[in-house]
């Protein structure tokens, strides 16, 4: 298995830990117009613990199908994938549901709130769906009071800010405890400050909570938060950039380093 290892020139302190997310030599071959075409070829890296990992690359790359398949939403042709050592490719697709649901934490641009549920509702419905005992909605509470929701409990999604609803979408997933949060464009859909603050709030959680999380993105701005960019282009991986744990999150280390790579 081939994994990604640090590069000369790393920016900021490492972050070294166990890995809570392998992918191993993962394919993904999709068939237009019937000629077959890889959107993901050969990608082998892993995840630690606490760590935040960016894929960034142009739309078509192939990184939100990377991340369905790091996800259990998606089997791969080929290689495997590994939750805290368990092989989810491995798993049929019931016990490959439990396992997501119960260990993995899903954010999307488009917020997916149930529009008819409360904010509260929305956060808690991943216990529901489990059948959590009454003491795990404190969490809802806990979570609600840590992402400045305390004053939403009773609205409805229709009733509150993009960036509101994205900090909803955010303890959702999280309300689970998940091993790992998996963010796909998490601020393809807010403006520059309101994205900037969703950003820190998943990286204060990987800081100060120890959260695995994997973003895709196409913005610098955003994969500047990452300990580690992975760079995608036709579906592989060309380029792993060290950034390192960061109180700065300024874009423009990983600027100079993309130009300098001619990305």
């Amino acid at each position: 298995m081939s994994e990604a290892q640090p590069q000369q020139g790393q920016l900021g302190g490492a972050v070294e830990a166990e890995a809570i997310v392998v992918a191993d030599d993962l394919s993904k071959t999709f068939s237009i117009s019937q000629t077959p075409r890889p959107v993901v070829d050969r990608v082998s890296f892993s995840v630690g613990r606490g760590e935040l990992v960016a894929i960034m690359g142009p739309s078509g790359c192939g990184k939100s199908t990377l991340l369905h398949l790091l996800g259990g939403l998606e089997p791969p042709d080929l290689g495997r994938v590994l939750i805290q050592g368990h092989d989810i490719t491995a798993m049929d697709e019931r016990h490959r549901t439990i396992f997501r649901r119960e260990n993995i934490g899903f954010v999307f641009q488009f917020f997916n709130l149930i529009p008819n549920l409360t904010a509260a509702e929305n956060i808690a419905l991943p216990l529901r769906i489990a059948g959590g005992r009454s003491g795990h909605f404190d969490r809802v509470s806990d979570l609600m009071r840590d992402l400045s929701l305390r004053n939403l409990q009773g609205h409805r999604p229709e009733e509150i800010s993009g960036g509101e609803q994205q900090r909803v979408a955010i303890a959702r997933a999280l309300v689970n405890v998940p091993a790992v949060l998996i963010a796909d464009e998490p601020t393809g859909n807010l403006d520059f400050n309101t994205g900037n603050d969703v950003l820190e709030l998943i990286w204060s959680r990987c800081a100060q909570e120890g959260q695995t999380a994997v973003l895709a993105t196409h913005d610098a701005r955003a994969a500047a938060y990452a300990d580690r960019v992975l760079v995608m282009r036709d579906g592989s991986i060309i380029e792993t950039i060290e950034l390192g744990r960061r109180q700065d999150h300024s874009a423009a280390p990983l600027i100079s380093r993309l130009a300098q790579l001619g990305l």
